[in-house]
């Protein structure tokens, strides 16, 4: 399920930096901008600010079903709820011995 949504959540991200990209710039900032272009007329322009807004809410749409997701889906098993909890206190595997030896109980308060 997780990897579905984040290959859709993919493939809307390329197509909304695509649609960004056609967009064709009305300030001419870097100055490449302007004149003649592969879409100039009006009908066009309204067609890709629909398809933007578009492609937004379903980023947004996806974006947030995926941190949902995230938060209430399966959870990996943390490797330190399988260790049994000693009865001493936590102990201590010196290198090259095998035999645990406990660690000394805090100081309290002083």
């Amino acid at each position: 399920m997780e990897t579905v949504l984040i290959v859709i959540h993919l493939m809307v991200v390329l197509a909304l930096v695509g649609v960004v990209l056609l967009q064709r710039s009305e300030g001419g900032g870097l100055g490449i901008g302007g004149g003649s272009g592969f879409m100039t007329a009006r009908g066009a322009a309204n067609a890709l600010t629909r398809a933007t807004a578009i492609l937004a809410a379903a980023f947004f749409a996806t974006s947030l079903t995926l941190s949902i997701v995230a938060r209430y889906g399966e959870k990996p098993i943390d490797i330190l709820d399988r260790v049994p909890a000693t009865s001493g206190g936590a102990g201590v595997v010196v290198p090259g011995n095998w035999l645990s030896t406990p660690l000394p109980a805090p100081a309290g308060p002083t």
